[in-house]
């Protein structure tokens, strides 16, 4: 005989899970480990299979708090990961140091240099342990969000199988692949003009003896101060090289990603010391039109975390910290929302969110303008000012006690004024 279940009216719909989160990366797992052991549910549906490459390798001391209360601190320093403890910049022969342990805001002061394949891959399998449910190389192409207090999700996968997927609430952690921002027709034109990137990974052979592996290398290219490099060291004797350029500037030079890589990293002079003896044995990858932004960071049971939602630029890193704030900021939120409770997104979250994102953006803008620049290269700076420098570098953007988080662009304009041209 047919077996027969009865249902309240008003009962709600079976769930697939608490919380569904798109993308494995640091934001997801980091959020997903959070949410697992407030006592939630939680299923990531993941695109690509771990490990895959992915830029953004040099964190920022501010990530390390957030890893903390994930408790995924042990995982990351098992890996021995290369330790890294400031930045330096380079221009024309000019070199300058910040050395984040000497900063303003209390707080860690070193962190990591990380390959992204393995870093992500060890965070994924973390929440792994923890009970999260991973599924790799399962694509959203569909979600609705019409139904009160039930969210759906479409993924398919690499056989072309398509499976629907019922939550109380989604966390898009997609990163660049921006998915709710593109299936719900979120995204806005970014106030940053269009650039573009070129990298790739090198044996780099580096033997000079002054140049600190412990620090990120950020160099300016003599001619061109909106033309810059990454030179990311890691502990394989590896290296991440970078270069980043107006939109469209390799296609006028016509050449292939590395060879353009490579020329350009060989006009500019402490990268043409450190690199003389590099193999460059891996093709370059090249990304354009990054920098994004949306209407809103919430809705009706979604909230977007990290590049999902805005991405600035590459200069200061400050891509993963972004997206570990937001996983943080949306967690404890979510968790309230799930228990019934009223949650006010546009303030507890977007708001919050937007405060560091918007001191991260001033400072890029004024990377760009040049005026960052000169205060960067100042050699008689003052040690409180650079110390307040030194923990906006540091991914402390939302510390509202250092003065040069606030009024930004006015604060960074007078403090160029009293500093000589590059």
């Amino acid at each position: 005989m047919p077996t027969f279940i009865l249902t309240e009216p008003n009962s709600q719909p079976t769930m697939d899970t608490d919380v569904l989160i798109i993308g494995a990366g640091p934001a997801g797992s980091v959020a997903a480990q959070m949410l697992n052991r407030l006592g939630h549910r939680v299923v990531i549906l993941e695109a690509q299979q771990f490990p895959r490459f992915s830029i953004g390798e040099s964190l920022l001391p501010q990530c390390m708090a957030f890893l903390e209360a994930a408790d995924m601190l042990d995982a990351v320093g098992a890996e021995h990961f290369q330790l890294k403890n400031g930045a330096a910049f380079s221009h024309a022969g000019k070199l300058t140091e910040f050395d984040f342990r000497e900063k303003f805001t209390p707080g860690w002061g070193t962190t990591f240099q990380v390959p992204r394949g393995r870093f992500d891959q060890v965070l994924a399998e973390t929440a792994q342990r923890s009970g999260v449910t991973v599924h790799y190389q399962h694509k959203i192409v569909a979600a609705d969000f019409n139904r009160p207090g039930l969210a759906s999700l479409t993924s398919v996968d690499t056989q072309g199988v398509t499976r629907d997927w019922t939550a109380r609430m989604v966390l898009d952690a997609s990163g660049f692949g921006r998915v709710l921002p593109r299936l719900l027709d979120l995204e806005t034109p970014s106030s940053l003009p269009a650039r573009q990137a070129l990298f790739t990974h090198i044996e780099d052979r580096i033997t000079t003896k002054n140049y600190d592996r412990d620090k990120i290398l950020i160099a300016i290219h003599p001619n061109h101060h909106q033309i810059w490099y990454w030179l990311i060291p890691f502990s394989n004797g590896r290296s991440s090289l970078g270069v980043v350029v107006p939109q469209g500037f390799p296609d006028a030079i016509g050449s292939t990603p590395l060879a353009i890589l490579r020329d350009l990293a060989c006009q500019e002079p402490r990268l043409a010391e450190l690199l003389a003896s590099s193999r460059f044995d891996t093709p370059a990858n090249q990304i354009g039109g990054y920098s994004a932004n949306v209407s809103r960071l919430a809705g009706s049971g979604f909230a977007l975390l990290g590049n999902a939602g805005e991405f600035l630029d590459p200069v200061f890193s400050s891509g993963v910290t972004i997206a570990l704030k937001s996983a943080a900021l949306a967690v404890p939120l979510v968790d309230k929302q799930l228990r019934g409770q009223a949650v006010d997104w546009q303030t507890e979250y977007e708001q919050a969110l937007r405060k560091g994102i918007e001191v991260f953006r001033a400072y890029v803008e004024a990377w760009y303008d040049g005026s960052f620049q000169r205060i960067i290269f100042e050699q008689s700076q003052l040690a409180s000012v650079k110390a307040m420098v030194s923990a906006i570098l540091a991914g402390y953007a939302w510390d509202e006690s250092n003065p040069m988080t606030q009024r930004c662009s006015k604060r960074i304009t007078a403090l160029a004024d009293i500093c000589p041209p590059l």
